[in-house]
């Protein structure tokens, strides 16, 4: 075994794609995508071609990780935006020579703080992270659930829809969340702002909605959503409805990568929503 890095810039489409795919085989969730869907990921989550890397053992391409770089809360951030392995290669060491190659990269490009997420239940991953110096520091949720809407009145609150750039703007924005819930990761979504009595702030939602062929909202993906004020169920339906677009049906909706530590998330889950997937998010500083 001869291993040798490439950037993603220097590789042929067909040899990154093997290598996500292959890397991802037997995953714990299924994670197999064509050259469409990579592509538009790499656009979407704000991944870099230069900094991320395929491994090669002679002509094929055997594990690969996506890498990204903000600044974020005043410090260049990066992101493991993830790491495959091709089945045959695990537990060979290939993992220990990513790992030194993407911090190698890291170093260079002058990264202060190296970020990811891992699922909870791969436990290898997390010690292989740990012993290159990153640390828990939350555990993430992606939640399902749904909601029935009939009339829902609000006269005591009013909503402001804005783009998602326009949150960066505001003093209550919460910019220190997991990559894919920063407002750069979901540039084609929307955003709004909630207002109690008095132009005072309750809190803002940065989401998504999926439409089907029939024009309508089919279900709401939201990606933060923070709260100023105690959380409580008349509240949250009222932002449930908004965000939704007032839609008089059942709507099902999905958070992505919630602390768990959230009063909303303990609230949802409390009241029928279903826990999908658990991660830890992990941080190192460099």
């Amino acid at each position: 075994m001869c291993i040798v890095f490439k950037k993603l810039s220097e590789c042929q489409i067909t040899d990154i794609i093997t290598a996500w795919n292959r890397g991802f085989e037997g995953y714990f969730v299924k994670l197999e995508m064509s050259a469409e869907l990579f592509f538009a990921r790499l656009v979407n989550e704000g991944l870099s071609m230069n900094l991320s890397i395929v491994a090669f053992d002679g002509d094929q391409p055997v594990a690969i990780v996506l890498n990204g770089v903000r600044l974020i809360d005043g410090k260049k951030t990066a992101w493991n935006g993830g790491t495959g392995v091709a089945a045959e290669y695990r537990g060979k060491g290939v993992s220990k020579l990513l790992m030194e190659e993407t911090l190698r990269i890291y170093a260079e490009e002058g990264v202060e703080v190296a970020t990811l997420e891992a699922i909870k239940e791969n436990e290898r991953a997390i010690r292989l992270y740990q012993r290159y110096g990153y640390e828990i520091v939350d555990s993430l949720v992606h939640l399902k659930g749904s909601e029935e809407f009939e009339s829902v009145l609000a006269a005591s609150i009013w909503v402001k829809s804005i783009r998602p750039e326009q949150l960066a703007t505001l003093s209550f924005y919460k910019e220190n969340v997991p990559w894919q819930c920063q407002w750069q990761s979901v540039r084609n979504g929307e955003a709004q702002i909630f207002y109690g009595t008095g132009n005072d702030p309750l809190g803002y939602c940065l989401f998504k909605r999926i439409w089907n062929e029939h024009g309508k909202v089919e279900k709401v993906v939201i990606y933060q959503l923070e709260l100023f004020s105690e959380v409580n169920k008349d509240l949250l339906k009222i932002i449930f409805a908004s965000i939704c677009g007032g839609a008089e049906k059942t709507v099902n909706f999905m958070t992505v990568n919630a602390s768990i530590s959230s009063p909303i998330i303990a609230y949802l889950m409390s009241h029928g929503f279903n826990k999908m997937t658990e991660q830890v998010q992990m941080v190192k500083f460099l």
